[in-house]
This record gives C-alpha cells, structure tokens and sequence, in this order.
C-alpha cells in the first residue's frame, strides 16, 4: 500500500516539474507560437486506444465513444469447456456452506456490455495535457441452471443485467520528446471508485428458487478502489503511413474495498500501423496484449454455485487483432471532428478459468477539436 501511494505522488512530482518546449497533438503541430495545421487522418491512433495524443496549449477535445462487447462460451486456460462439464466436473469452492452443491451447478452462457464514454481534454500548456473520462455500463449475461446437486438435467435458463455509471477517469498525458515525427509521452491517470459495487439481481437456484443475490464481481460496474493508471504512448506519423505502441496499466491503490477484495493488476501493449488513403481517411491494423491477475479477497455477500462467484476465476492472458477506420473532417463546418470504427477479435486467450470468453468487440467513436 505505501509503496504504491510513493508511486502516485513521484508521478505527480513529475507532473508539477517537467516542461518541455515543443508541441504535437497527433493532428496540429506547435513550435512556440506558431502553430501549422496537418490534420490528416492517418496522425490518430486507433479509436479504441485512450490518452493516444496530446493538444497544444488551451485547447480543448470532447469526445463520445460506444463500445459493444459479446461473449459466448467458457474457456478454462487455452480450451473450451462446456456447461455440462461444468456443472458436474468443476469443484464449488462453497461446497460445505449451507445449501451448496459439490460442484458448479449454474453456467454463464453469454454476456454482452455496453458502454458508453464520455470524455473531454484541455492543455493548460503545450506540455501538458489533462483527460477526464465517465462511463456509462449496460451489462447482461445469460445463464443455464442445473437441476438438483448432480446430473445433467436442465432445470432452466435466467438472465441478469446491471447498468449505471462506472469508474471515472482523471489523466494526465506529458510531454517527453517531439520532432514533428515521433512523439512521446506519459500516461499519468487516476480512477476513482464513482461505480457500486453492491447490485443485486433475482436468480434461479438449483432447487429451483429464486433467491435475490448479490450479483458477481464480473456484473458489477466499478473496482470499489482507487486505481493508479500509468502508461506511456509512443507514435509517429510521416506521409501517409502512422504508427505507435502504448503501454498502460491499472493497479489497484488499496489492499481491499469497502466489500473486502480487490481486483488483480491490469497491464495491457498495445501496437499499431495505419495508411492513409486520402486525407481525411484511414485504416489501421493493432495488436493488443493483456495481462491480469485474479482477484485478490472476497465479498462474503457473493457465495453461489457459480464460476464468476469465485474470485479465482478472474483474469488471464489475451491477444486481440483489431482493424479499424479514422474519418476526419478538414475543412467547412467538419473541421476538427473525428470519427471513427475499430473491431477486435482474440487471436489467443489463455483465461483463469472457467470463465465466459470475448468473442468480439466493436468501438465507434465522435472527437471534436476546438
């Protein structure tokens, strides 16, 4: 806990001391006062990656991004597992408590999420850039019922959904280097636990009630800590290709929230390249690495026989692919408006599981400079 609050307050020393002259802001280039506009599709990064650019002194951004995510089927490590073998295989760490079976006797089937983004940006200085972020959550996820203790029959299916404002972002970005073709800064971000942590929804139970649980700690829409959000962005741009590579990560500041858990460390690397087909069109091609521990704790209000009621069942390795399209507005009423579309998909997963698996994920994007 101390080591990381150090953490926090070197970065913000960082923050309070370093100031470089020169400016780039991924679509406006700046030299002192002067400033040459060379907005041109190809200088944004991918829609789906956050904190990718900075802007020159007193400038502001908004933006609006909506992502969709869809997950179907479980994997436990690198392979598929089925709810039969699930629920009559898969050991219920609350075997023993009062009422529960032996094994996991209920199986998530499907899950999609929503959310939507919203963010904006203002430079205090040409080294400087502050980025603040809300999100909006709508979660659902599916699931099938086994009836009794052990078997195979199906006793039936239930859903629950969970939607509200989740954590906010407050970051940072800091200039380190700019030659008008390569560009470097750092991430320095926070995120505050602005999401509950303590929603319930109505389930069906393998004796067939339909108890109201506390829902788990997949369906909830915040961590319950505050989070340090590092990282460090690179990109460049010349001509009509660009290019980058960001590295961010989430590490929670406390040992527990207020429920008694934590979640596992988050460390994500992210590449990309992108050509520009005319200047106010792009596609991009991005791959993305993920890493996360489980969860570290335990809500003592979240005991069922299910997978996502365990806090072993958190986290993994993932590598994604994502292709994407920048259209941006150069000239008339379009100028500084951005918008933008990246899908991903997995290229591998090796999950902490079981655990329901990411099948695909589309982000659609609106920025608009001034």
């Amino acid at each position: 806990m101390r080591t990381r609050i150090f953490i926090l307050m070197a970065g913000a020393a960082c923050t309070l001391t370093f100031s470089p002259a020169n400016a780039h802001d991924g679509g406006l280039q700046v030299s002192g006062n002067d400033a040459q506009t060379t907005s041109s599709a190809s200088s944004h990064a991918p829609i789906d990656v956050m904190g990718d650019h900075m802007h020159k002194k007193g400038d502001w951004m908004l933006s609006y991004r909506f992502m969709h995510m869809d997950m179907d089927g479980n994997r436990k490590g690198t392979r598929n597992i089925d709810p039969v073998t699930i629920a009559t295989t898969e050991p219920n760490r609350f075997f023993g408590v009062s009422g529960q079976p032996s094994t996991l006797r209920v199986v998530p089937t499907e899950m999609t999420m929503d959310m939507h983004m919203l963010g904006a940006m203002y430079a205090p200085t040409d080294w400087l850039t502050l980025m603040v972020m809300a999100k909006y959550l709508e979660k659902d996820m599916k699931h099938l019922t086994f009836a009794g203790g052990s078997g195979t029959t199906v006793l039936g299916t239930f859903s629950t959904k969970n939607e509200g404002w989740g954590d906010t972002q407050i970051t940072g970005l800091i200039r380190l280097y700019d030659d008008n073709i390569n560009h470097v800064h750092l991430n320095a971000g926070l995120s505050l636990p602005t999401g509950s942590i303590d929603n319930t929804a109505t389930v069906l139970a393998p004796n067939g009630m339909t108890p109201r649980l506390r829902m788990p700690y997949g369906m909830q829409l915040g961590t319950g800590t505050y989070d340090l959000l590092p990282g460090i962005t690179y990109t460049g741009h010349d001509g009509k290709w660009g290019w980058g590579a960001q590295y961010t990560a989430r590490i929670p500041l406390e040992n527990e929230n207020a429920e008694g858990y934590r979640w596992g460390d988050k460390h994500t690397l992210s590449a990309w390249g992108s050509y520009e087909w005319a200047q106010w069109i792009s596609t991009s091609a991005r791959l993305t690495g993920t890493g996360q521990g489980k969860i570290h704790g335990i809500d003592p209000n979240i005991v069922a026989p299910v997978q996502t009621a365990d806090p072993e069942n958190y986290g993994g390795r993932e590598l994604d692919l994502g292709l994407g399209v920048n259209l941006i507005g150069i000239k008339g009423p379009l100028t500084g408006h951005r918008l933008a579309i990246e899908a991903t998909a997995p290229l591998y997963r090796d999950l902490n599981g079981p655990q329901l698996e990411k099948d695909w994920a589309v982000t659609v994007g609106w920025q608009y400079a001034f």
